[in-house]
């Protein structure tokens, strides 16, 4: 079997988004991973730890990291069984069934699909496959760190990292990379819209909070309590984790900016990111000395997403009057 499942993805140089900031911008191309976002780094390294000899894996998802376990799975000769919030899109059912994962429903949101496949791992003796918050998680996303490290050469360090939050995996793996490479001074940009913010309202609460409810369209952010070590980071005084927001239009806006400009379609969670380029607020942050006059070029984490289409594109572009 392949020693693991990801790729290591193109980090390139975007000279259209180097113009705007007025200083090199290179792009980590995550949406070019097997089951399309930097998931199955962290996933495809939880399941072949865990997983090697299960009856069968379970994961709650409203899509990437479902798609993650179903491909992990489907290498490793084990069933999967992805539950999905009602809020899922209709493409991103049909993307876990052609990796040949059993779909379920249940609930409105992440966290009532989550009780539920909790439920499934104990009744019927499945490997649970969390999609965030697990230390084999983070160890596994924290690659994608080494590799920039490795594309960029030595000598060569980031003037800072920028990821859009969903629960926290991805970050908490991000920082580890940086621990692991000696950049545990590279300042980390955090990014969330508005109403799926679970990692911003535990800063500004100065302790982890539960959200009400997901009213944002980047379904793909929408955890409504960020993982305890994410938050952990965020307090640390060795660490520079800057936490932001933007609005779904900004987000959205983004995610057609990158269309024209990239020619790569990336979902709204994506679009968090690639906000924090396009809206200008990377050029604020700097003028309110937040963020350090970068030394070193910005990295972009472009976390990629399968739960888009042109159709689906077209439908948020109606919702949300962009």
């Amino acid at each position: 079997m392949a020693e693991h499942f990801h790729v290591n993805t193109p980090l390139l140089e975007c000279m259209r988004m180097s113009k705007r900031l007025g200083i090199p911008v290179y792009l980590k191309m995550e949406n070019s991973q097997p089951s399309g976002s930097f998931k199955i780094r962290g996933i495809g390294h939880l399941c072949q730890q865990l997983a090697r000899q299960s009856k069968g894996v379970v994961c709650a998802s409203g899509g990437n990291a479902g798609v993650a376990a179903a491909y992990a799975a489907r290498k490793m000769g084990v069933p999967s069984t992805i539950v999905i919030p009602s809020s899922s899109p209709q493409l991103v059912v049909q993307r876990l069934q052609d990796e040949g994962a059993t779909v379920k429903i249940a609930g409105k949101v992440w966290d009532d699909a989550n009780a539920e496949a909790l439920r499934l791992a104990e009744t019927e003796g499945l490997t649970y496959v969390p999609p965030f918050d697990h230390p084999l998680l983070w160890q596994g996303h924290s690659s994608v760190i080494t590799e920039v490290a490795a594309s960029l050469g030595p000598g060569v360090k980031p003037g800072a990292v920028l990821v859009a939050v969903g629960g926290g995996g991805l970050l908490c793996g991000i920082i580890q990379g940086l621990k692991n490479v000696g950049w545990m001074d590279v300042p980390v940009v955090a990014m969330e819209t508005v109403g799926a913010d679970c990692f911003n309202a535990a800063l500004k609460a100065g302790k982890l909070v539960t959200l009400d409810d997901i009213t944002s369209e980047a379904k793909c952010l929408g955890a409504k309590t960020a993982c305890k070590q994410a938050f952990e980071y965020s307090q640390s005084n060795e660490l520079n984790i800057i936490s932001e927001l933007v609005t779904d239009q900004q987000a959205l806006q983004a995610v057609q900016t990158f269309l024209d400009e990239e020619r790569v379609l990336v979902e709204m969670a994506c679009g968090a990111a690639l906000a924090a380029v396009y809206s200008g607020l990377i050029g604020r942050l700097q003028d309110e000395g937040r963020l350090p006059t970068l030394s070193g070029p910005l990295v972009v984490i472009v976390c990629g997403g399968g739960s888009i289409n042109l159709e689906e594109l077209s439908s948020l572009k109606h919702k949300l009057h962009v």
